[in-house]
C-alpha cells in the first residue's frame, strides 16, 4: 500500500503547546539527544544550544517569521507536483502560518553566534515545524513520524537557498512594513516646517562660521531632501531583495529541486506576501554572495548619514538657550540634568546620532562579512541578517521618536535669529558686485577689528554712500526665489 493510499490522519486544531515537563528524546543522524519536552525543537536545535551559547544575541524573530513563508511557499509546491502529501502539506501550512504569525517564537531559541550558512536556525524551524504537525496530526513528538523535518518540511530546499531567502523576505518586510513608513512621516513633518518657514530670513554657516543669508525654510528644505534622496536609494535596494535562491540548494545546481521549482517557489512566496519576489537568475551568485544585502545595509548606512547631519545641526542650532546659538526651541521633554535646575538638554537629537553610530558600524561589519563569500557559499549570513534587521529597527523607532518628541515641536527664536542676522559681517557680500571684491572685504574687516557694524564701516571706507548700501544690503533680497535658488 502507497502512503497515499493509507488512511489519511486528521488535522486536529489543537492549540499551541505541550504539557509536558522534564525532557524527551530527540534524535538526527548523529544520535539521541535530550530535549526540554515543552518545546518543539529537536535534536540539531538543541545541539546548537549547546555547542554555541555565545553572548546574548538571538537570531532575531522576523528571521523565522520569513521562514515560516518559505516553508509555506515549499510545502504547497511540493504538494502541487505530487512530491508531498497534500495532508503533510495542510499540517507544515498549519504550522507555518503559526510561526509567520509569531505564536511559535518560544521555540526559536538560537544564538546569532552559530554556523555561518544558517543550517542550525534552518533546521531549527523544519524541527519545529515537524513536531508541530505531528502534534496536530495526533503523532507523537520526537518520532518524526508522519513528518519528518529533512523529508518533509526541508523537501526540496537547503540552509543555503532557504536560509538567504528568509533574509531578503524579512529584510523587505522590515523595509515596508516599520522603516518606510516612519521615514516618509519623518520627511513630511520637515517638508511641513520648511514650507512654513521660507519667508523667515537667517544666516548661513559655512566652515561653522558665518555666511551669507538663506532662509530657515531653505535649510529645513535641504535636510527633507535628504531624507528623500535616502528614501529612494533604500526602495531601490530592494530590487536586489526580491530575488530568492530557493530552488539552488546545496550549491546552486538545484540538485533534489524539481525541474521548475525555483520559478514556482518564487511565485508562490510573491503571492503570500504581495510583493514582486522573483527566482535569481543565477543562483551561483544568488548563493555565493551576498550582495544584495549588502547594498540594502549601504542605503540604510546613507539614512544613518542623512540623519546624523540633521540632528547634529537641529542640536547646534538650538544650544544655549542664552550662551549658544539659540536659532530653535526644541521641545522640553525632560529634565536634563541631576545637579543643575531648569536644565534641559537635545536629547532626541542624541538618541539620533548613538543610532546613526550604531547603523554605521553594523553596515561595517556587514560589508566585512559580504567579502567573505567563499566558492558556492557566504557563510557570515547570521551576522549579516542579524545586523540589517537592527539598523531597521533602530532607524524606525528613532525617527519615529525624534519626530514625535522633537521635530514636530521645534519652534523659531525669531528674535535670536534677527538678532544674528543683523549683526552678520558677511552680508557685505551683496556689495561685491557693485564696489569689487577687495573693497568690499576691507569693509568686513574693519568692521569685525572695530566692532563696529557693517553699515558703519562701508559709510567709513567711502566707498558707497547711505542711500546705495541701505538699498543694496537687503537680507530679505539675497535669498533667492524659494527652492530655485539665487
Amino acid at each position: 500500500m502507497t502512503e497515499e493510499q493509507t488512511p489519511r490522519p486528521i488535522l486536529h486544531d489543537l492549540p499551541i503547546g505541550i504539557d509536558a515537563s522534564g525532557e524527551r528524546e530527540e534524535f538526527d543522524s548523529m544520535g539521541k539527544v535530550a530535549v526540554p519536552a515543552d518545546r518543539y525543537w529537536g535534536s540539531q536545535t538543541q545541539r546548537s544550544l549547546h555547542h554555541f551559547s555565545i553572548g546574548r544575541d538571538r537570531m532575531p524573530l522576523e528571521v523565522y517569521h520569513a521562514y515560516g513563508v518559505v516553508k509555506k511557499a515549499c510545502a504547497l509546491v511540493n504538494a502541487e507536483s505530487g512530491r508531498l502529501p497534500r495532508w503533510k502539506a495542510d499540517a507544515i501550512v498549519h504550522a507555518a502560518d503559526e510561526a509567520i504569525d509569531g505564536r511559535l517564537d518560544a521555540h526559536f531559541p538560537l544564538f546569532v553566534w552559530q554556523t555561518g550558512s544558517g543550517t542550525q536556525s534552518n533546521m531549527n524551524v523544519n524541527e519545529v515545524l515537524s513536531n508541530r504537525a505531528i502534534q496536530l496530526l495526533g503523532g507523537t513528538l520526537g518520532s518524526q513520524v508522519p513528518v519528518g523535518p529533512n523529508d518533509d518540511v526541508n523537501m526540496g530546499q537547503s540552509s543555503n537557498d532557504s536560509f538567504p531567502s528568509a533574509m531578503h523576505v524579512a529584510t523587505v518586510a522590515m523595509l515596508d512594513d516599520r522603516l518606510l513608513p516612519e521615514l516618509d512621516r519623518l520627511a513630511a513633518c520637515l517638508e511641513a516646517k520648511s514650507n512654513e518657514w521660507m519667508d523667515v530670513v537667517k544666516i548661513g554657516r559655512t566652515h561653522l562660521e558665518d555666511a551669507v543669508p538663506l532662509s530657515v525654510g531653505q535649510e529645513w528644505s535641504g535636510w527633507a531632501a535628504q531624507l528623500r534622496a535616502a528614501q529612494q536609494a533604500i526602495e531601490a535596494s530592494r530590487e536586489g531583495l526580491y530575488e530568492l535562491a530557493l530552488g539552488g540548494t546545496a550549491v546552486g545546481t538545484g540538485l533534489n529541486a524539481p525541474k521548475g521549482f525555483s520559478v514556482a517557489v518564487a511565485a508562490r512566496v510573491a503571492e503570500l506576501t504581495g510583493r514582486p519576489f522573483r527566482t535569481a537568475a543565477n543562483k551561483f551568485m544568488a548563493q555565493g554572495s551576498l550582495d544584495a544585502m549588502v547594498r540594502s545595509s549601504a542605503a540604510l548606512r546613507g539614512l544613518a548619514v542623512a540623519l546624523m547631519k540633521i540632528a547634529n545641526d537641529m542640536r547646534w542650532l538650538a544650544s544655549g538657550p542664552r550662551c549658544g546659538i539659540g536659532e530653535l526651541k526644541l521641545p522640553d521633554n525632560e529634565p536634563g540634568s541631576s545637579i543643575m535646575p531648569g536644565k534641559v538638554n537635545p536629547t532626541q537629537c542624541e538618541a539620533i546620532v548613538m543610532i546613526a553610530i550604531q547603523v554605521i558600524g553594523d553596515d561595517t561589519a556587514v560589508a566585512f562579512a559580504g567579502s567573505q563569500g567563499n566558492f558556492e557559499l557566504n557563510a557570515m549570513r547570521p551576522i549579516i541578517i542579524n545586523n540589517v534587521l537592527h539598523s531597521i529597527a533602530i532607524l524606525a523607532d528613532g525617527m519615529k521618536a525624534f519626530r514625535a518628541f522633537s521635530v514636530e515641536g521645534t519652534a523659531l527664536n525669531r528674535e535670536q535669529i534677527s538678532a544674528h542676522l543683523d549683526r552678520s559681517l558677511m552680508l557685505v557680500t551683496a556689495l561685491s558686485p557693485v564696489i569689487g571684491y577687495q573693497a568690499a572685504a576691507h569693509i568686513a574687516e574693519d568692521a569685525a577689528a572695530t566692532g563696529s557694524t557693517l553699515r558703519e564701516a562701508a559709510l567709513r571706507s567711502g566707498a558707497i554712500d547711505a542711500e546705495k548700501f541701505d538699498r543694496i544690503v537687503v537680507p530679505s533680497d539675497m535669498i533667492g526665489e524659494g527652492l530655485a535658488g539665487a
